[in-house]
């Protein structure tokens, strides 16, 4: 090699000793100046996907923590095509594809064709979801390949996603109360919906990133679970209520006339002192683990659901998602004679001494509007007003309250208005309800016996709560309680007072006017207590009866109902019963309010005992026959199995026939006939010898 050559290579060699000497002098100073920028940059180009980690919807109990609904842990099997085809290899010791697909058809019901589809049309996917909503039980083997030592290290691509599903361990128990949910844990109807946003959280996530070392690291933000809800209804009350909503249903299906038990039915149960709800059912229920299957549900046929259109499917969906207690106005009929009464002791107008001339009907204008006994009740006292359900009474009190009065009282008792119950779908009736300057002689005559406007069960059930509670009027609620995830209380929920409706003398006047309308005797004009088929025997309470007339009136339809209370001197539960057209012979049939006494009277006889409310009074005389029927009843042992008398010993030599049941001797040596045929060994199985009755049955033909 030349010198000169020499030199130049010294030379080239020199500058890209300088050259590299200036990039870290260059590298050293941006990093000094600007090195937190182009981290974050760099860190930003690197691998930053990220695992959503699901909330847990929140529990909703009942208010002795029994679990109506819940959120219980599911996982997705994911498939990513692209991480498993990258572990691909012709040496069959390094290849990961067949291994994973094995271990996949093994643990899961998984053709290994459509598995091979999804890679060939998929391959450069990292997330396709091969299975949902598996259970722990249903993974645990495939995670045991997984972590086994041999076959774990072949198994890529594949890894389960958390989610949570939402469960009712009792079906359709409180179903319209409770509501369920839809996909993005939205609720549906009910609690579900009402409290969506207490009861979800917020979703966590899971991070992967290169940190400043170029190492992989992991971030997590873990999920914030919703908070759980304890209700005010109470599960054995719920099932009582229920239980003797699907008797009713059970016995008068078909009983009188051909066709269903009723058109609706539908049962209340409240705390009159706080507006705590117990029990809301009616006779429509669905199953809240598969809310919209109509035949599954009951609720239509299979031909009757392929008739329909998608929106008339959905409208019957919504009929049967629909709450009757809260959303249904009707007319009620009697049970609001009460409030009436009430108003006009309050006001001063009545002082309860007054008498009323019945003659069955009382003409307004010249109108005739009936009583509901035609041929006129009498002279009957206030107390007799509501004990007889005396329609011609009542429209003499609403005459005297005036329409200033009366109208003043039914806003006080909050008819035509929302009582703001936290459930979602509540109805005012506003439209029907008449106000001072709206009303005339004949709308101010019907209204004061429940005629002429519409209410809901649980607007009515409020007024008479505060009738019989002492005047106080509290706003009805669902909920108790917010637990946090962890079961420390967030709020408590009490008893909202609203307003007092009438003093707490009124209260106690008319509570004693519905314990006598359920106990009170015959009176002189041979007029009874219209609430006596409700009583339960040893028990002082209160309840008031209720038949209205369906519009329009020339078809005379029937909604009855019951609304009753215990004890009488201190009530603590209140308990309303609606049947919507029973079946009935006819029309003067339905028109009869033991339909709803009946169901009243079989719940109340449960729940009472169940919430310490204990019998007080004598057995009246005319009960005495029906509580000696129950409990002789209660007294005969149950029909079961019973026990085998133990079998006397067989003779020696003696065997059973097994036609006749009776025991033959079996033949001696010494008295088998020399001269009888031999019959070889098995010919003679199953045959018997002996003497046996050949005679006939004198009654044989």
């Amino acid at each position: 090699m030349t010198l000169k050559m020499k030199h130049k290579l010294a030379l080239l060699f020199t500058a890209i000793v300088l050259a590299l000497i200036g990039v870290n002098v260059r590298l050293a100073y941006i990093n000094k100046t600007n090195g937190d920028k182009y981290t974050k940059k760099v860190l930003a180009q690197q691998d930053s996907a990220s695992t959503l980690l699901p909330y847990k919807r929140g529990d909703i109990l009942d208010r002795n923590g029994t679990v109506l609904a819940t959120s219980e842990k599911v996982f997705n099997l994911i498939l990513d095509p692209k991480v498993l085809l990258e572990n691909a290899n012709k040496d069959e010791k390094k290849d990961c594809v067949e291994p994973t697909l094995k271990a996949l058809t093994a643990c899961f019901e998984l053709e290994e064709g459509d598995l091979r589809a999804i890679l060939s049309e998929r391959a450069t996917s990292s997330y396709v979801p091969l299975l949902k909503e598996l259970t722990k039980e249903e993974i645990s083997q495939f995670q045991e390949e997984m972590e086994d030592e041999e076959t774990g290290g072949k198994i890529k691509g594949v890894w389960f996603e958390e989610a949570y599903i939402r469960k009712y361990p009792y079906n359709s128990l409180a179903c319209n109360v409770i509501g369920y949910t839809v996909s993005g844990n939205q609720g549906q109807t009910g609690i579900e919906q009402q409290y969506s946003s207490v009861l979800n959280g917020v979703n966590g996530r899971s991070y992967n990133y290169l940190n400043e070392d170029l190492e992989q690291a992991k971030s997590v933000k873990a999920a914030t679970d919703g908070n759980s809800l304890v209700t005010t209804l109470d599960f054995t009350l719920q099932q009582i209520v229920e239980k003797y909503i699907d008797k009713f249903v059970e016995d008068y299906t078909d009983k009188n006339v051909p066709g269903p038990a009723a058109k609706r039915v539908a049962v209340l149960m409240m705390n009159p002192q706080n507006g705590e709800i117990y029990a809301m059912a009616g006779d429509v229920d669905y199953d809240l683990n598969n809310p919209y299957d109509l035949v599954a549900n009951g609720y239509r046929t299979q031909e009757e659901v392929d008739a329909m259109t998608e929106e008339e499917e959905l409208e019957t969906l919504n009929q049967m998602w629909r709450n009757f207690c809260v959303s249904d106005g009707f007319e009620p009929g009697s049970t609001m004679k009460p409030m009436t009464v009430a108003g006009a002791l309050d006001a001063g107008v009545l002082n309860g001494s007054e008498t009323f001339l019945c003659n069955g009907y009382q003409m307004i204008g010249e109108q005739k509007i009936s009583c509901n006994k035609n041929t006129g009740h009498g002279i009957i006292t206030l107390e007799g007003s509501l004990m007889f359900s005396c329609n011609d009474a009542l429209m003499q009190i609403g005459a005297m309250e005036g329409y200033d009065t009366y109208y003043k009282y039914q806003e006080i008792f909050n008819f035509g208005l929302k009582t703001n119950i936290d459930l979602p779908g509540e109805t005012n009736n506003a439209s029907t309800v008449y106000t001072a300057s709206t009303t005339g002689p004949t709308e101010l005559a019907t209204n004061s016996f429940g005629q002429g406007f519409n209410t809901t069960m649980i607007q009515l059930a409020s007024a008479f709560s505060s009738v019989i509670n002492g005047g106080y009027y509290y706003k009805p609620h669902v909920v108790k309680q917010v637990l946090d995830a962890n079961g420390g209380i967030v709020e408590n929920i009490n008893g909202t007072l609203v307003k007092q409706t009438v003093s707490s003398k009124t209260s106690a006047t008319v509570r004693q006017y519905l314990y006598n309308t359920m106990y009170g005797p015959m009176d002189g004009n041979g007029n009874n207590a219209t609430g006596r088929k409700s009583r339960v025997a040893g028990y002082a309470m209160g309840g008031k009866t209720g038949t209205a007339e369906k519009l329009p009136r020339s078809e005379r339809k029937y909604l009855v109902s019951f609304i009753g209370f215990a004890p009488v001197d201190n009530p603590q539960v209140v308990c309303y019963v609606v049947v919507d057209e029973p079946n009935a012979a006819d029309s003067k049939a339905q028109a009869n309010s033991s339909f709803a006494q009946e169901i009243f009277k079989n719940i109340m006889k449960e729940a009472m005992p169940y919430l310490n409310i204990y019998p007080t009074e004598e057995i009246p005389a005319d009960m005495q026959e029906e509580v000696a029927a129950e409990q002789a009843a209660a007294q005969e042992p149950e029909e079961g199995p019973k026990e085998e008398e133990p079998e006397e010993p067989i003779p020696e030599g003696s065997l059973v026939d097994p036609q006749t049941g009776e025991t033959v001797e079996m033949p001696k040596a010494e008295d088998i006939d020399e001269n009888a045929p031999n019959v070889p060994d098995g010919a003679g199985d199953g045959l018997l010898t002996g003497t046996i009755d050949t005679s006939l049955d004198d009654n044989a033909p």
